[in-house]
């Protein structure tokens, strides 16, 4: 009988944000900037779990072409960029819809989502988000553009789309008070951990935690 590889892991449905509690767009683009010191304080799945909906959740049930709506934008709205998560217990994919982490792998990976070269700079920093896009996504485009199939243009599209994402991270982190730091990631690795079919393609790596002093 097969092993699990997400042995005892389980999905953890996420806390949804309080709108409140942050301070304002232009205060957190004030303190926008990359930190590559991030220590291994642990951050709480309130804080996580914003930073997740900030990046990528749910804003609008019927958004374009009558598809749920993201706080990023990407392709004909095809939402074809994944993040996934790794932390100390083990790796999760994020479901926006759900907005929850579903298990992938049990046990520390949080390595994988640093390009060569980078060394140990930030392993043990809280959570570290690979990003992911999965090609097949853009069959489901609401608008069927040429485009869409066109792998050139298809990189370009899956690139800027991760560029929008990566961007609200750094301005939830900076609004929460965390570190955020936006990278390669080891996509050979990445791939093979993860499970990624031929169709999906691991891209670029974000660290989040609290700046050490």
């Amino acid at each position: 009988m097969m092993t699990s590889v997400t042995g005892d892991l389980q999905s953890i449905k996420l806390p949804l944000p309080v709108f409140d509690k942050s301070g304002d767009l232009f205060g957190a683009l004030k303190l926008r900037r990359t930190s590559r010191l991030i220590g291994d304080e642990k951050i709480s799945l309130e804080s996580l779990a914003d930073i997740l909906w900030a990046a990528q959740g749910v804003n609008r049930l019927k958004g374009p072409f009558g598809i749920p709506g993201l706080t990023a934008g990407s392709a004909s709205n095809s939402q074809e960029v994944r993040i996934y998560v790794s932390r100390e217990e083990g790796a999760y994919l994020y479901e926006p819809v759900e907005h929850a982490l579903v298990p992938v792998i049990v046990g520390d990976h949080r390595g994988m989502a640093l390009g060569p070269g980078q060394g140990a700079t930030g392993t043990k920093a809280p959570a570290r988000f690979i990003y992911v896009a999965d090609i097949e996504k853009f069959k489901n485009a609401g608008f069927q553009e040429p485009g869409l199939y066109d792998p050139e243009i298809q990189k370009a599209y899956y690139f800027v789309d991760t560029g929008l994402i990566a961007q609200n991270v750094y301005l939830a982190a900076a609004s929460l008070g965390l570190a955020a730091w936006f990278h390669n990631c080891n996509r050979a690795e990445a791939a093979k951990k993860l499970g990624l079919k031929l169709t999906q393609k691991a891209l670029f790596g974000q660290t989040i935690g609290y700046e050490e002093e």
